[in-house]
């Protein structure tokens, strides 16, 4: 997925990728979650800015609690 780097990923955006990741790698949630993170983030959680980080952060919390 191409990202715009000026702009905030919402907390959809994430759900949607990390869903994405663990579907096409038939990997846990957790492992989705590090390869998104290096990926996107390279590995810094400041990278994209703060409100992309809570946003993802968010996600993978709702996904964690089964409630999407």
């Amino acid at each position: 997925m191409v990202i715009n780097h000026g702009g905030n990923l919402s907390k959809d955006y994430f759900l949607a990728y990390i869903s994405l990741i663990k579907n096409t790698k038939q990997c846990s949630l957790d492992k989705a979650k590090k390869i998104l993170f290096k990926r996107l983030f390279n590995e810094d959680k400041n990278f994209l800015g703060t409100i992309s980080y809570t946003n993802f952060i968010s996600a993978y919390t709702e996904l964690k609690s089964g409630r999407y």
